[in-house]
């Protein structure tokens, strides 16, 4: 219905309702909730019971019930409008301040507050796609957190023993992942968690099956791949999912996204250790090529060989030059080159202990003839004598007494005495007999 029929149909209404109305109900009174009441009806009556809206979106809020309320406007006028829980949710992206939208919406009462407003069930921007809207608020949003940064990569395992795919069980990329996988790696274990890939309730699936296989997994699969077979944006969209986003980043065991054909890109993408064009790709990326695995470990096998073999060559060859030096074959001639330098440092030492005692004995006569000539005894060879009163030599008189035994020491012996008398030969004094 275009905006001149509903223009016609409410023109008809308002003048049938006038037609209706005589002049006795003119005297009738009313309650407020009977006039909202009526005015309800004739809105439900006057308006189809949808109809598209164009106009910009203005004080979106939303609500702890998960209601959403927001006023849609022009140059020259407003209205109310509020988005119940259950359309919400069926919304791809986020509503926000100044967007130009198109809404479907059913004209109605609030009868609580005498308000019309819209009631509306879908939401469309206006000039782009509600769900490339969708995907670039939500990639602008987790790149913002850091979901996308290299660092976070966790890199594949080398050769994994068990490979997890999370993917629907009877569609075609489940088929091409296990061909893959055999074929590449025959030993490879496959451990399926099947969900589905579209539709409702699809992206919680998918996160749920990320969120159990670490936990129940984790020590037992080395690589998870999701992902599924091509599709319309609409199909791939679980994998757009914020939820399954967050599953990924929080996946402990690396994971491969593996939507779609090469031209798709998806949030998952984003999100995933490394991306894969397709599923197939993705089990190429999982794991390496047994054949090529076993020609790179031949050629490596063949240069150890050879290398090997060089170095014993090189081994032998220094052999036999040592076997054939005059050394290796004279083994005497080696001996006795040690024992005549043995002599020679066995003489140099030997002169050297020599001339050291010769040195010695030359400082030892020096000082005995210096020791000689201080000698005691030859004083006493001159005609002196030493006094000993007991074991103390005397060199005074006022060491002795009457009576004193002494021992006097001469160059050929010794006489003992006793004291009989005492003189003293102070200079300037005349001799005194002390007795």
């Amino acid at each position: 219905m275009g905006k001149d029929d509903t223009r016609d149909l409410m023109g008809e209404f308002f003048e049938d309702l006038a037609e209706r109305t005589s002049a006795e109900d003119r005297d009738l009174v009313y309650t407020v909730s009977e006039i909202n009441n009526l005015v309800r009806n004739w809105i439900r009556e006057g308006f189809p019971d949808y109809l598209w809206i164009e106009g910009e979106v203005s004080r979106v809020k939303v609500h702890s019930s998960g209601h959403m309320y927001f006023v849609l406007k022009d140059e020259y006028a407003s209205v109310p409008a509020v988005m119940f829980r259950g359309a919400r949710a069926r919304l791809k992206f986020e509503l926000s301040h100044g967007m130009q939208v198109l809404v479907l919406a059913r004209v109605d009462m609030y009868e609580r507050e005498g308000k019309y407003q819209l009631y509306v069930e879908e939401i469309q921007p206006k000039g782009i796609g509600a769900l490339d809207l969708a995907f670039r608020q939500l990639k602008e949003k987790l790149e913002k957190e850091g979901l996308f940064r290299k660092e976070l990569k966790k890199p594949l395992p080398f050769l994994p023993r068990t490979v997890g795919v999370i993917t629907s069980p009877t569609g075609a990329a489940i088929r091409d992942i296990i061909n893959v996988l055999k074929r590449r790696f025959p030993g490879v274990s496959i451990l399926l968690y099947p969900v589905r890939v579209q539709g409702e309730g699809s992206a919680e699936e998918i996160a749920n099956a990320i969120r159990e296989m670490n936990l129940f997994f984790r020590d037992e699969v080395d690589v998870l791949i999701v992902g599924r077979g091509g599709g319309s944006i609409e199909d791939l969209w679980a994998f757009n999912e914020e939820v399954v986003a967050r599953a990924i980043s929080e996946s402990v065991i690396p994971v491969i996204s593996a939507v779609g054909h090469e031209i798709d890109v998806t949030i998952a993408d984003f999100v995933a250790d490394r991306r894969a064009p397709t599923p197939s790709a993705g089990a190429e990326l999982a794991v390496p090529n047994k054949e090529e695995l076993l020609g790179k470990i031949r050629h490596l096998m063949s240069r150890l060989s050879r290398t090997l073999k060089h170095r014993w060559d090189n081994l032998l060859w220094r052999m036999d030059r040592i076997r054939s030096s005059r050394a290796f074959l004279e083994p005497r001639y080696r001996l006795e080159q040690y024992l005549q330098q043995l002599d020679g440092l066995l003489e140099a030492l030997g002169q050297g202990v020599h001339n050291l005692l010769d040195k010695n004995r030359l400082q030892i006569e020096h000082l005995a003839g210096k020791l000689e000539v201080l000698s005691p005894l030859r004083t006493l060879s001159r005609g002196y004598a030493l006094v000993y009163k007991g074991d103390v030599l005397v060199r005074s008189i006022r060491q002795l007494a009457p009576k004193d035994r002494l021992k006097i020491r001469l160059s050929d012996g010794s006489v003992i005495a006793k004291t009989e008398g005492i003189e003293g030969h102070g200079e300037g004094e005349a001799q005194q007999d002390l007795f």
